[in-house]
């Protein structure tokens, strides 16, 4: 049995460079500076602004996107026209509303 050196762990960052203001997704490592990396454009440096972690158990996390997909159109198929068209209505007055 050999020594196994332990990988850091990987989540994907959205940097925005402090010069440019070139904003993308970039895969690092969790222990990566917030303010530093160079910029993919200008090669400035930038800044996290978010980081979407992994789930902890991707099994867990495909089980409930398989319920999440089974549950939309057994819903709508639930649901009368009547229904459907009031929330429909509710949905579009809202936007609206924001404007």
């Amino acid at each position: 049995m050999g020594n196994r050196v332990k990988q850091p762990e990987k989540l994907e960052a959205v940097r925005r460079c402090l010069v440019c203001d070139w904003t993308g997704t970039v895969e690092e490592s969790a222990d990566t500076l917030e303010i530093g990396v160079p910029c993919l454009e200008c090669h400035a440096p930038t800044e996290r602004i978010a980081v979407h972690r992994p789930p902890a158990n991707p099994h867990a996390a495909a089980l409930g996107r398989l319920g999440g997909l089974k549950g939309g159109p057994a819903r709508a198929a639930a649901l009368t026209p009547k229904r459907r068209r009031e929330i429909a209505r509710a949905g579009a007055l809202a936007r609206w509303k924001r404007r």
